[in-house]
């Protein structure tokens, strides 16, 4: 205990006259709330790896903790890494790193560490956890110059090997040498950590300050230096021990009802399917009045929604209480088949896909999703502005989802699975807000062009939503994700790739 006395807690650290100065931080406990870094392996496992992999690594708790506590902290990491990383190829690992984790990593930053780190013009991470899986999160959204971390071994094929690089896991000492490997004789004016093992590279720093054990409610994700727009996963919740342990329970109870959930109600007609979704715990909450149901010789009334789930539509065409039909960018034989609602692909060819809107139009009602791609956070992406040209009968819908355990989506994964991950969800929850028909001034008719009927269209849903409008668009977002530019080939693309090949 005595150790500890040397540095003072963070609470009496000023943030006064710090731009020309250097920082340098541990993660875990300083700069993290959480002061384990296993919920992260587990994503990488579980999302660059495998169930079976997660499951493998959840299972190691137990002994992990051991080692941890009665042997060392850096064979206790070494354990994690090998189980989380090995055999996997350095590229996916790299991927998580960008699009899964800076969400967990931005819900867990202390507030009065952040206060601190931030006040600083040159800002170091110094972490036991491998660099790999931090640098995005740290370097994007929280300023950091430079991270010192654990290095992985790789092998020629580009994947982990599950050992670490020489000097091994940045703990204790191999954290003061890192430091003084990077900057020499110019220390850091501020070191920050919160274990004992940190007092190696805090007693090198002209200051040094600890982050005490104590609970505290995490930084609004709105003060760090970029907002978290898109993340992948399907993981809704931040997977402690505990909580990785009952998700992985629910899972086969989830997998059980989604099915029941999806297939009960493709035969249903829409009007009973709403009261079918109470009985299966689904909860649907419908606001505003939906226009009437079109007259015969009459065209439809277009829907222009924003995009949450796959199962916008559907969802929609059971507020309604009846048949419709819906546009998508992208949607597999086996969806289009169990869709209870038809279901047409665009083939982003302009003067096909306004043909196709215009038929079906002529047909009834119209659902479409001008982002074209769904976005989890409270953000709405850039509105095509196609759908203004072919209707003069449009009427906005704002939805909102709820889900406390599992995402509907991804841009990596099987998108087949994505309704089933909806409804594997204990109550997952639908707010669908119909608003009023633009009228005869606002539409293309009127004398406004496409982009400021759809621009305004994506204005009026982010308003009764509460979410901001961005210009991002799908490919901003499969760029992030998935490395791709998020287009879907046609069959006759993807025979050509393969003569090419």
């Amino acid at each position: 205990m005595g150790a500890h006395l040397q540095f003072k807690p963070i609470t009496e650290c000023t943030t006064e006259g710090r731009s020309d100065q250097t920082v340098a931080a541990d993660l875990d406990g300083t700069l993290l709330r959480s002061t384990s870094a296993f919920p992260y392996f587990l994503l990488v496992a579980l999302e660059a790896g495998s169930l079976i992999r997660a499951l493998l690594l959840l299972a190691s708790v137990p002994f992990v903790y051991f080692i941890y506590l009665f042997i060392s902290e850096s064979y206790a990491i070494k354990t994690l890494v090998f189980i989380a990383f090995s055999g996997l190829k350095i590229r996916d690992i790299e991927l998580v790193a960008r699009s899964v984790l800076p969400k967990f990593y931005a819900e867990d930053v202390r507030p009065d560490t952040w206060k601190v780190f931030s006040s600083f013009g040159k800002r170091y991470i110094v972490t036991a956890n491998p660099r790999i899986m931090v640098e995005h999160f740290v370097k994007s959204y929280m300023g950091a110059d430079k991270v010192l971390g654990t290095e992985l071994e790789v092998t020629r094929s580009g994947r982990a090997t599950g050992f670490v690089k020489k000097p091994g896991v940045l703990v204790g000492d191999h954290k003061k040498m890192a430091i003084v490997k990077e900057l020499g004789a110019d220390v850091p004016d501020l070191g920050l950590g919160d274990r004992e093992t940190d007092h190696d590279f805090m007693s090198i720093c002209k200051e040094g300050y600890m982050v005490p054990r104590t609970r505290t409610e995490a930084l609004p994700r709105n003060k760090l230096l970029a907002p978290i727009i898109f993340h992948e996963g399907r993981l809704v919740q931040r997977p402690t021990p505990l909580v990785a342990l009952i998700t992985f329970l629910w899972m086969p109870i989830g997998i059980i009802l989604s099915i029941i959930r999806v297939y009960l109600n493709i035969p249903l007609p829409e009007r009973i399917v709403r009261y079918n979704y109470k009985f299966l715990g689904i909860k649907l909450i419908v606001k505003g009045t939906p226009p009437p149901p079109p007259r015969p010789g009459h065209g439809g009334v277009l829907f222009v929604c924003n995009h949450r789930t796959v199962l916008d539509p559907v969802v929609t065409a059971v507020a309604l209480g009846r048949k419709i039909s819906c546009v998508t960018y992208s949607i597999s034989k086996f969806s289009e088949l169990i869709s209870p609602i038809k279901a047409v692909a665009l083939s982003r060819e302009r003067e096909k896909d306004a043909a196709n809107i215009k038929r079906l139009l002529e047909e009834g009602d119209l659902v479409i999703c001008p982002e074209g791609t769904t976005c989890r956070e409270p953000f709405l992406l850039r509105f095509s502005a196609l759908f203004a040209e072919l209707s003069d009968r449009i009427v906005p819908v704002a939805i909102n989802t709820k889900q406390s355990v599992f995402y509907g989506t991804t841009a990596r994964g099987y998108k087949v699975l994505d309704p089933y991950f909806v409804f594997m969800n204990p109550r997952p929850t639908y707010e669908i807000t119909f608003l009023d028909q633009l009228p005869t001034e606002l539409m293309v008719r009127g004398g406004k062009s496409s982009f400021e009927v759809a621009n305004y269209i994506q204005k009026v849903l982010g308003g009764t939503l509460g979410y901001e409008c961005t210009n991002l668009t799908r490919k901003d977002k499969y760029v992030m994700m998935a490395g791709t530019d998020g287009r879907v080939q046609s069959n006759k693309e993807k025979d050509f790739e393969e003569k090419k090949k």
